[in-house]
């Protein structure tokens, strides 16, 4: 019994002494959570209203809500009673460790910021890099989020996307679509043009500016081929590249134009 009055009174001053840091504490997390919450909605409600990049509103709204986070456990620590002047010393002293441990990581969030000034893609490009061709979804701290035109999510890391080639296929607002058709020796070369020509002009989402071109590219083993080159938005390119390897196929045998098959030459040696 004793024992147990003991570790009663102890319950008690500990509770009298804590209870209304902890509780204070636990006050300040839950108004400064609902600030911050509040604080970043309004950011963005001004960013939204200004003429910001959404790339950089994104990117800046990430990096105020990290900092804001920081500041309120720090805020907590030091109204449960711990040194705060200690305490950021053991954090610096555990971030030098932890840095040295994420390069990586430290190079991704450079990189990040290298992507925010120099700008080389935006929220809705069509970009090809790191291997990866998708339309950018999110530019984060550390990576940059891809839709791939499988519809997957690629999230390919800032310090590889700002250090690497970056192809960026919306900046111009225009690309060109590559196919090669190949018909017959026996055909007429200039009717032919007219007719893959006629297919490009006839597609409404191929531009007119640039014009499209037809032209003879080579003369193959058993083909004449011709380099079908229409220019698009980038957001066209899948529907105007297939739509051109159809029509062409539909135009050229409605001219009764033959497209050749491969050939193949069998020697047989009599025994």
């Amino acid at each position: 019994m004793e024992q147990a009055e003991v570790w009663f009174e102890k319950g008690v001053e500990f509770v009298v002494e804590y209870g209304p840091k902890v509780l204070g504490a636990i006050l300040i997390y839950i108004i400064g959570a609902w600030v911050i919450k509040n604080m970043l909605k309004g950011v963005r409600k001004m960013m939204a209203k200004g003429t910001y990049d959404e790339s950089l509103q994104r990117f800046l709204v990430n990096m105020l809500a990290w900092a804001l986070k920081a500041l309120l456990v720090i805020i907590v620590i030091s109204t449960l009673g711990v040194n705060v002047t200690t305490f950021a010393a053991i954090i610096g002293a555990a971030g030098l460790a932890v840095g040295l441990a994420l390069q990586g990581s430290l190079a991704n969030f450079a990189g990040g910021v290298l992507i925010m000034i120099f700008k080389p893609y935006r929220i809705g490009d069509l970009i090809e890099a790191q291997g990866v061709l998708g339309s950018v979804k999110e530019i984060e701290i550390f990576t940059t989020k891809l839709i791939t035109p499988q519809n997957k999510l690629a999230i390919v890391p800032n310090g590889a996307m700002a250090n690497g080639n970056i192809v960026n296929y919306t900046t111009e607002g225009k690309m060109r679509v590559d196919t090669v058709v190949g018909v017959g020796y026996d055909e007429d070369i200039k009717k032919t043009k007219e007719v893959l020509l006629e297919v490009l002009t006839s597609n409404p989402k191929v531009l007119k500016d640039p014009a499209p071109s037809v032209n003879v590219s080579e003369l193959g083993d058993s083909s004449v081929n011709f380099a079908v080159r229409p220019f698009c938005k980038p957001e066209d390119y899948w529907d105007v590249y297939f739509g051109t390897i159809e029509g062409c196929k539909l135009a050229l045998d409605n001219a009764g134009i033959e497209i050749p098959y491969p050939h193949q030459v069998e020697i047989q040696k009599k025994g």
